[in-house]
């Protein structure tokens, strides 16, 4: 699927994430990378096989979470 070089890392690698753009769509909370992952605004993801991998967006520095 990547045709740069160096590649870009693949859809099962730890570091897909730093594949390169191919489509980039700020306005519907979206990116498509070049390994076929589509990387959504809220840090979740899609990979090519189905696979969704939930957000993982950092909390906030010094944010207090309270237990319900």
């Amino acid at each position: 699927m990547c045709q740069h070089q160096p590649t870009c890392p693949t859809a099962d690698s730890p570091d897909r994430e730093a594949a390169r753009l191919s489509a980039h769509h700020p306005e519907q909370g979206w990116s498509l990378l070049c390994n076929g992952v589509l990387l959504f605004e809220d840090t979740g993801e899609l990979l090519p096989d189905g696979q969704i991998i939930a957000p993982h967006r950092p909390l906030a520095a010094g944010r207090v979470v309270k237990a319900a």
